[in-house]
């Protein structure tokens, strides 16, 4: 991801390749548990996918991301759609989500973010996560994942291999996918209401929500 992010102007079509094109439906698919009125943050935002998708439910949207070409992006997208008056952009990462103030959130979304993180960097941001969240409030989550299944994991391999290589010569850019995030998740104290992967397990929706404390 980091890759990716360091080539902003292509990354919607290096994700695009990548994810063979379901990264769009997911995110539909996510963004449906929203309600009006709603406070949520979108984490490592991007060029605004998500971001854009909850602020036309009605949300308030915080949408956060450490690359400010990235966020140039999302700003013209948002302009765009005249959306600008329901979404702030801001240049920070979740190392900086200790800033923001306990119970503040309704919802926090991370589409393709955590695979970017490191160990204690994803359990950091999932404690603060729950803190932020209101009791009851939701964290709605999309990303690459290592299929679980050996053979799976090899026929991935296999299939991913030849997409790396065809979107790193089209884009210069790439993806990194990650392990056990379902169980991470719950580890943190989420209770997890619904999870759907993809059929190759190379791919994970989650909808969690947060006790309360």
């Amino acid at each position: 991801m980091k890759l990716l992010e360091s080539a902003p102007s292509k990354y919607d079509r290096g994700i695009q390749i990548l994810t063979l094109g379901k990264l769009d439906e997911a995110y539909d698919r996510l963004t449906a548990f929203i309600k009006p009125g709603q406070r949520v943050l979108d984490l490592g935002c991007g060029t605004g996918a998500l971001t854009i998708r909850a602020a036309m439910k009605g949300a308030e949207v915080k949408a956060i991301d450490i690359n400010p070409q990235m966020l140039e992006i999302a700003q013209k997208k948002v302009e765009k759609v005249k959306l600008t008056h329901r979404v702030e952009l801001c240049e920070m990462g979740v190392a900086e989500l200790n800033t923001e103030s306990t119970g503040s959130y309704d919802v926090v979304m991370a589409g393709l973010c955590f695979s970017e993180l490191g160990e204690d960097e994803l359990s950091y941001a999932l404690k603060e996560i729950k803190r932020i969240l209101k009791p009851g409030g939701l964290l709605l989550i999309a990303d690459e994942t290592v299929p679980q299944n050996p053979l799976k994991r090899i026929i991935n391999l296999l299939v991913r291999l030849p997409l790396v290589v065809v979107t790193y010569l089209l884009t210069q850019t790439t993806t990194r996918a990650i392990k056990d995030l379902p169980r991470r998740v719950e580890e943190e104290g989420f209770i997890i209401e619904s999870i759907r992967w993809s059929w190759m397990g190379d791919f994970v929706e989650i909808v969690a929500r947060n006790p309360g404390r």
